[in-house]
C-alpha cells in the first residue's frame, strides 16, 4: 500500500500512525507545504492522509497553498479508489471542499476530553472497533458541519461533530488519536498560547500526566488503520 500524507506545520507529523504503516509493509512519502513542497500525482499513492495545523481552512492569504492543496484533495475524494484519512484541520479541509461549513467552536477543546460513540455508526467499517465512549486527545478552536453525504462518528460535550464518514473509505477526526507523548509535548511547545485555562482547555501538567491516554487512543487508531487496510 502506497500512502501519502500532507504536513502543514513541522510539529503534526503522523505520530504512532507511522510506525503501524512501517510494520504493514507500506510505503510513506509526504508534501510539507510549509516548505511549499510539490504535491503528487494521483496515481502515485493509494491512500491520502492530512494532517492538523493551527492554520484555518480560509487562511489562504496568510498560507497560499491552501488553494491548491483544497483542489488536490477534492480530485482525491472523486477518484473512488482512494481512502482519505483527515486528522483535525485534515478533517475540516475535507468538510470544507465537500461543501459543509466550517466555523468557530463555541469552546476550544484541548486535553482530554471524553468522546460518545454515534449511533450513526452503525453498518460501517467503524462499528465494531468505535468503543461507546473513549477519552480522546483535542487539540481545535474550530469545528464542522457534516457533510450531507457523511455519517456522524461522534460527540463530545464541547464540540458536537466530532467526526464522519463517507463510503467506508474518506473519514474525518476533529479529535486526535495518533497522538504520542513527544507529539503533545511538541503541540505545547509550539502553540502554548493556546492554553488559556477556559472550561475545556487543560494544563500542561494535566495533558502530559499520564502516558497511559496515549497508548490507548494510539491502540484504537491502529485498530482503525487496520480496518481501512483490510476492507
Amino acid at each position: 500500500m502506497r500512502i501519502h500524507y500532507l504536513q502543514h506545520v513541522p510539529f503534526e507529523d503522523l505520530g504512532s500512525i507511522k510506525d503501524y504503516l512501517l510494520k504493514q509493509k507500506c510505503t510513506i512519502n509526504s508534501t510539507k507545504l510549509y516548505k511549499n513542497e510539490k504535491l503528487p500525482n494521483h496515481k502515485d499513492f493509494d491512500w491520502l492522509i492530512i494532517m492538523g495545523g493551527p492554520m484555518g481552512v480560509n487562511d489562504e492569504k496568510k498560507y497560499p497553498w491552501l488553494i491548491k492543496e483544497k483542489k488536490f484533495i477534492l480530485d482525491t475524494i472523486e477518484d473512488s479508489s482512494k481512502t482519505i484519512l483527515g486528522i483535525c484541520l485534515g478533517a475540516q479541509l475535507i468538510a470544507n471542499v465537500l461543501k459543509a461549513k466550517v466555523y468557530k467552536n463555541k469552546y476550544k477543546e484541548i486535553g482530554w476530553f471524553n468522546i460518545v460513540k454515534s449511533s450513526e455508526l452503525k453498518g460501517t467499517i467503524l462499528d465494531d472497533v468505535f468503543p461507546n465512549s473513549i477519552e480522546a486527545f483535542h487539540w481545535h478552536g474550530d469545528t464542522f458541519e457534516i457533510p450531507k453525504e457523511a455519517k456522524l462518528i461522534a460527540s463530545s460535550d464541547a464540540c458536537k461533530n466530532q467526526g464522519f464518514i463517507i463510503d467506508n473509505r474518506i473519514i474525518g477526526f476533529q479529535f486526535h488519536l495518533e497522538t504520542t507523548l513527544e507529539s503533545a509535548t511538541k503541540l505545547i511547545k509550539n502553540c502554548r498560547q493556546d492554553l488559556d485555562n477556559s472550561k475545556y482547555v487543560q494544563s500542561e501538567k494535566k495533558i502530559l500526566s499520564n502516558n497511559q491516554k496515549f497508548t490507548l487512543i494510539n491502540k484504537l487508531m491502529k485498530k482503525i488503520l487496520n480496518k481501512l487496510l483490510t476492507k
